[in-house]
């Protein structure tokens, strides 16, 4: 899976936002934004990345459990299906 064409991350200040580019820029007018966690994750992303492998990224990062790890990466992927952002 990996991120629909036509969003990027920018960096304002501290904070990661999601903007729309491009065409998408002109059906959607939104800014969503990431934590540092989401950051990291959606750049992972960029690279067509599988649950599973996002999963172990976060664990190698972050050193977190397992369990936690696969919580925080199924919210986050919920969160970009609800907004359509996903590509399956």
């Amino acid at each position: 899976m990996k991120i629909k064409d036509g969003f990027i991350v920018n960096k304002v200040g501290s904070q990661h936002v999601v903007v729309p580019v491009g065409e998408a820029s002109m059906e959607r007018h939104c800014m969503i934004r990431l934590n540092g966690t989401g950051a990291f994750l959606w750049e992972k992303l960029g690279a067509n990345a599988t649950e599973d492998a996002l999963v172990q990224a976060l664990q190698t990062e972050y050193a977190v459990s397992g369990d936690t790890a696969r919580a925080d990466v199924a919210d986050f992927l919920d969160k970009l299906r609800a907004a359509d952002l996903l590509d399956e």
